[in-house]
């Protein structure tokens, strides 16, 4: 494989759950991580893209975990780009732990982004030159294909304050995918770990708004399903579908 990016991680006290295990906001974020230090390692870091008023929003992505780092586990993230469009570039992870042993996998759909004009822009030349491609995918699977909740009473609603909104001025996906697992069942959560999530996103969210998550059983493909809407206008925000197994 080439043209890849490794980023090597401890796992902290505080990334732990009360199981010792990191969780899986936690592995959301050393993914964000690893992809911005894919950006400053070709001399394109997400703060000089945003003197440049660019940004890169993330419109849907897949996780797919076998096991959950623990406590003071050393891991490494292997990322790299298997296609582009003009606006969109799509980002392949793969998790191992320190023996080389693969524990996760995941992708992203990123979009180029004007952030003042809040719409896409084409992905510079020199940014694809420097990371390169690699047509190599961590996983096969169907974003687009995510069912939306139209006739479920929300369980959670959430107020946007401002330690949730990023540099793009919108909410974080981090912030999304906490409050995903806020709503879900303490029954859920104490008997069960997430196993995949696959997640879209369809509009950004604002400082002011309230954010009302949706959640359904889906007992047939033995998953939940989640649709997120601001409260301002019904906008759809977000939608996922989450996968769980017995601990």
């Amino acid at each position: 494989m080439v043209n890849y990016f490794d980023k090597n991680f401890e796992l902290r006290y505080y990334d732990m759950n009360k199981y010792g295990e990191a969780s899986p906001t936690v592995i959301l974020t050393l993914l964000e991580e690893t992809a911005a230090d894919h950006c400053h390692n070709i001399n394109y870091d997400l703060y000089s893209l945003e003197e440049q008023n660019i940004g890169w929003v993330l419109i849907s992505g897949s996780i797919d975990m076998i096991r959950y780092p623990k406590y003071k586990e050393k891991i490494f993230i292997r990322t790299w780009l298997s296609n582009y469009s003009l606006i969109k570039g799509y980002r392949e992870n793969i998790i191992f732990d320190e023996n080389g042993n693969e524990i996760g996998k995941a992708k992203g759909v990123w979009i180029f982004y004007d952030i003042e004009k809040r719409k896409p822009v084409p992905i510079f030349d020199e940014i694809k030159t420097r990371w390169g491609l690699n047509p190599e995918v961590s996983q096969e699977v169907e974003m687009e294909k995510i069912k939306v909740i139209e006739d479920e009473e929300h369980e959670l609603e959430y107020n946007i304050s401002k330690s949730d909104v990023d540099n793009n001025k919108h909410v974080n996906n981090i912030r999304y995918f906490h409050w995903l697992m806020e709503s879900m069942p303490d029954e859920i959560l104490d008997n069960y770990s997430l196993k995949r999530i696959n997640g879209r996103f369809f509009h950004g969210a604002y400082l002011g708004e309230k954010i009302r998550v949706y959640n359904r059983n889906d007992m047939e493909n033995k998953s939940f399903l989640h649709t997120m809407r601001s409260n301002v206008d019904n906008r759809l925000l977000a939608a996922a579908q989450t996968t769980w197994v017995k601990k």
